[in-house]
């Protein structure tokens, strides 16, 4: 269970960083890097998620082919 908090804390920590980014950068009048800003922290909540579903397939693979 504290695996599943972890994962929500890091993914809103990335929201809440990237989005004072996106608010500072766009007022300063730098949209395109406020753009890009955001999706790069796009693609690390993605990553973050891609990693945690690989964990869960290789978990749900080992109980339903255990040998032993």
């Amino acid at each position: 269970m504290l695996q599943d908090a972890t994962i929500l804390f890091q993914i809103a920590g990335v929201g809440i960083i990237v989005a004072m980014i996106h608010s500072i950068l766009k007022q300063m009048g730098k949209e395109e890097i406020a753009q890009a800003v955001t999706l790069t922290g796009f693609i690390i909540v993605l990553f973050i998620v891609l990693y945690r579903l690989a964990d869960l397939f290789q978990q749900i693979k080992s109980v339903f082919l255990y040998q032993g």
